[in-house]
């Protein structure tokens, strides 16, 4: 991955830099919405727009012009803050200990002259510039997170850390080794480059020879896919215990991800566990889609993803209550169907004997540093830079959740790789999150319209299939499970569900972050969650801090306590493992859609 957003190294369509005709105008795809009499008008916009936002990676350069002019223009007429920023310019240097604090500086090596005082500099430095980038009165707080924001980007790009000149542990390295670890490093970056700038259908051998391949090295739990439309293929495992629980599980994940994060290495694969546990399990795997499935939307992936798995599990189990699981956007996807079943008159896809929202958020107010993304400027630019190509390039994306841990996930990466010579060492883990996603166009601009800048579902605007729905009309018992240093779905937005659902809920705060915090298999060393059992409807609200005071901390993986949970919630009579699919199978697991690149 990239350490700024990336022009899509795919498109679907070539746009040239030259001028549009007025022929390739009227034949461009419109926005999703975008009426006839202002399609011609829209469409030159967003022409002029789309080539914008190719040069700046899809970031608004008027959004960011904005946010830094309210900056400047409040910080120029407030003399009370200036003379605290020039009084803390002329305070005492950081000490050896905060520069200890700092990963990037904890070695030895940094603690001697004149290295400690490139790193307290700096550290001076950036204690500056972030006083300097808050507590400004009149700003606008979106403004103001910005600019703090894009400060630190900047400024870890400067660190000492980054340079061989100021860095003693590169340069001790590159002494011991005899300048081999330079070489080393350069051939990675040599190496890197060209994997980037390959071109479509040529292939270059990745960093290592380990390869973790879905059905080969992962995903290899035994199931068949039982059903497949356009949207996703339905992979029913195979039962491992002579009898199992009356009630399925149905796990559906995001489709920013491919599925198989949840069936990794046989070692920590979820999907094997709950298996191995008595669990009948359904997986939804979502088609990669391209620039045919521009118009697919948010009500596509519910009717043609979420209520058809359900409508194929309730059939084969039965008519059993079904335990649902969404992950991530997945998790989101989930609640808006739980909440559309709920409903008096809501359409009959079998019966939820439980939901469980792994890492998902369903009140997107405070999305933490992603909504530093999410404005009407940015947003106008995003949905230009995928008008033309039809959907959102996983890289892009992958770039956009790199750039919110620059310092560890890009900095910090390639002085290890391009400076130290050492590459890290490659996992089932690293390999997924490297197998990229596309989003439809059509979908994206939804959810990011209607969830995180209108957040139209945690206040009830939100429509499916044409009709409003409320969390509040959830029925079935909640499971949250929020991860500590989640980026991507922040735990105590994630917890925002309490205040919304009426339903009781049991929450979990596993250790890790948005992907290593749910792998979390038993027997990982280091992991630990807190738990509090549910609040019934007749408990006080508990804020997230309350919540954090009273619960309990538990050593070792959550999934034990999920699993005692599911039960605790199923049937007590065992059954016999239900046929899959009648005997019809339309291939072995993990079928064909995953495979998509």
């Amino acid at each position: 991955m990239n350490s700024k957003l990336k022009t899509p190294a795919k498109s679907a369509v070539a746009v040239r830099a030259s001028s549009p005709s007025s022929a390739s105008l009227s034949a461009a795809p419109a926005l999703p919405g975008m009426t006839a009499a202002a399609s011609a008008g829209q469409t030159l916009d967003l022409f002029v727009q789309s080539q914008m936002a190719k040069l700046t990676g899809g970031v608004s350069p008027i959004g960011m012009g904005l946010a830094f002019m309210d900056w400047a223009c409040h910080l120029a007429t407030s003399p009370g803050k200036q003379l605290e920023l020039l009084t803390q310019a002329c305070s005492a240097p950081v000490t050896a200990d905060t520069t200890r604090a700092d990963g990037r500086f904890a070695g030895a090596a940094w603690q001697r002259w004149p290295y400690q005082q490139y790193a307290q500099n700096f550290l001076q430095y950036q204690q500056f510039w972030d006083q300097a980038t808050t507590g400004i009165r009149g700003v606008a707080p979106h403004h103001g997170q910005v600019v703090n924001f894009t400060a630190r980007q900047l400024l870890d790009m400067l660190a000492p850390s980054n340079f061989v000149a100021t860095n003693p542990e590169v340069q001790q390295a590159a002494s011991e080794s005899g300048g081999h670890s330079l070489m080393e490093g350069a051939l990675n970056w040599r190496k890197d480059l060209c994997r980037r700038l390959a071109p479509p259908g040529m292939t270059v051998p990745e960093p290592t020879d380990k390869q973790y391949r879905p059905g080969v090295e992962v995903a290899l739990t035994p199931g068949e896919v039982i059903f497949r439309n356009e949207l996703m293929e339905l992979i029913q495992y195979r039962p491992q215990t002579d009898s199992v629980y009356r009630e399925p599980v149905l796990i559906v994940p995001s489709w920013i991800m491919k599925y198989y994060i949840l069936d990794l290495s046989p070692e920590n694969s979820l999907v094997r566990y709950l298996v191995q546990q008595g669990h009948t399990v359904f997986m939804v795997s979502w088609h990669n889609p391209g620039a045919a499935e521009r118009n697919l939307g948010m009500d596509d992936y519910l009717e043609r993803g979420l209520y058809a798995a359900l409508d194929q599990a309730s059939a084969l189990c039965a008519q059993a209550p079904i335990h649902t699981v969404g992950y991530c956007l997945g998790g989101t996807l989930l609640a808006i169907g739980a909440a559309a079943l709920g409903a008096a008159d809501a359409p009959q896809h079998g019966t939820l004997a439980s939901v469980t929202l792994l890492a998902a958020q369903t009140d997107f107010s405070e999305p933490g540093e992603l909504g530093l993304f999410i404005d009407d400027s940015e947003l106008a630019f995003l949905d230009a830079l995928m008008w033309k190509q039809g959907y959102l390039d996983g890289d892009q994306m992958a770039a956009s959740f790199q750039l919110l841990h620059a310092r560890d996930l890009v900095w910090s990466r390639m002085m290890r790789e391009y400076l130290l010579g050492q590459r890290s060492a490659p996992n089932d883990l690293m390999a997924w999150n490297a197998d990229a996603t596309r989003l439809p166009f059509r979908m994206h601009s939804e959810y990011l319209h209607r969830l995180f800048l209108r957040n139209d579902l945690a206040e009830g605007r939100y429509q499916a299939g044409g009709r409003s729905i409320a969390l509040s009309d959830i029925v079935a018992p909640l499971f949250l499970v929020g991860t500590e240093r989640d980026h991507v779905s922040p735990w105590r937005s994630v917890y925002k569900l309490h205040r919304l659902a009426a339903a009781p809920i049991d929450f979990v705060l596993a250790s890790g972050g948005h992907n290593a915090g749910i792998v979390s298999e038993p027997g990982h060393a280091h992991r630990s969650y807190r738990h509090l059992p549910a609040c019934e409807a007749s408990d006080n609200y508990r804020s997230a801090e309350q919540w954090l005071a009273q619960s309990e901390l538990a050593q070792g993986s959550w999934w034990p306590c999920w699993q005692q949970w599911l039960a605790r919630h199923s049937s007590s009579q065992p059954v016999a493992p239900p046929q899959a699919a009648r005997g019809q199978s339309l291939g072995p697991a993990p079928g064909h859609f995953v495979l998509d690149a």
